[in-house]
């Protein structure tokens, strides 16, 4: 009786934790439904001045590979698509039962794939290797009820943008909006670049 008492405590703590991976994964699918896109701060900038208005592209690409979700993001001053000023890769992954980590990388030849979000064709024969990895840019973030939230961890992000000695990313993700705030810092603390209020809401379209 002792054995089947074990055994039954062992089948059952093997469907609980099936469960549990199968709520991680539902979880992580709805962050990638959530951030596939385009989005706008156009409402945001026309409420606020000192916001411009910007455009986000994020498209999920190479669907057959099993590491997670993979996405080209494109950003861009509304009035100037077509030479966005951000050309991004995330790689969206579970690395623990309840943290999301979103690793960024960039194209070695970022000019080959301008607007890419709408035409495809121009990732054609691109892989891994056609990427850099931005280390230290890793954003983590976990879900509550209504979104997913999450940062980049201290002062690993290296930005030499505008004098910046480091870069921040805090990141609220909801259904119909993303919430974003990237920011530049001096090696002292001093922010150099990025909105000062709070983030950029950028509205589903």
């Amino acid at each position: 009786m002792k054995h089947v008492a074990i055994a039954i405590t062992l089948i059952a703590m093997s469907v609980g934790m099936a469960a549990q991976d199968k709520k991680k994964d539902e979880d992580l699918e709805v962050l990638a439904r959530w951030i596939e896109g385009s989005f706008s701060s156009e409402a945001q900038s026309k409420a606020d001045t000192t916001y411009f208005d910007v455009r986000l592209h994020m498209k999920r690409i190479w669907h057959d590979r099993a590491d997670g979700y993979w996405f080209l993001v494109e950003q861009a001053i509304a009035a100037s698509q077509d030479k966005p000023y951000r050309q991004r890769v995330y790689h969206i992954r579970r690395v623990e039962e309840n943290m999301i980590e979103s690793r960024v990388f960039t194209w070695k030849a970022p000019s080959a794939v301008i607007g890419a979000w709408s035409d495809t064709t121009k990732l054609d024969g691109l892989d891994t290797d056609d990427l850099s990895i931005r280390r230290g840019c890793e954003v983590y973030m976990q879900m509550d009820d209504i979104m997913f939230f999450g940062s980049t961890h201290g002062t690993a992000c290296t930005s030499d943008l505008k004098g910046a000695s480091y870069a921040t990313s805090e990141v609220k993700i909801f259904r119909d909006r993303i919430i974003s705030w990237d920011r530049g810092f001096s090696a002292d603390g001093v922010q150099v670049w990025g909105a000062e209020k709070g983030g950029y809401v950028f509205v589903k379209q």
